[in-house]
């Protein structure tokens, strides 16, 4: 892809996999996400995200391997893209690596995307974090 931007953040959480897994996955309990305003479960595996700042994305699940990797594509009126989890046990807690890579729809955001992605990481990161106490 032309134009693609890929970022990856990962980090050893002090959680069991199983609960990092609930936390991540769960449609139901999303409040630990300080960036989102609703998330809608569409069904068989698409889900649609709403910022706080009214931004739609829409998620397509490519990858379930419970426990262990979620994948979906993603696309908003900004960009489409990729994203993947891997969570792995680990002595003291859970191993993750989540990867983000996205194509900007218009040629001036380019610039913006990568730091906007690891913005975007860093809380996602830091709000599990919380979440998981």
């Amino acid at each position: 892809m032309s134009g693609t931007v890929r970022a990856t953040k990962e980090a050893l959480l002090p959680a069991p996999a199983e609960r990092v897994w609930q936390v991540v996955t769960s449609l139901e309990d999303t409040a630990w996400r300080s960036d989102l305003r609703e998330v809608n479960d569409l069904g068989e595996g698409r889900l649609v995200e709403v910022t706080k700042e009214g931004v739609s994305t829409t998620f397509a699940t490519v990858v379930w391997e419970p426990g262990r990797r979620w994948a979906f594509t993603l696309e908003n009126p900004n960009l489409t893209g990729r994203w993947e989890g891997v969570f792995q046990p680990r002595e003291g807690g859970t191993w993750v690596r989540f990867t983000e890579e996205v194509t900007p729809r218009r040629w001036y955001l380019r610039p913006f995307v990568k730091g906007y992605l690891k913005r975007q990481q860093a809380r996602y990161l830091a709000d599990l974090e919380l979440a998981l106490g």
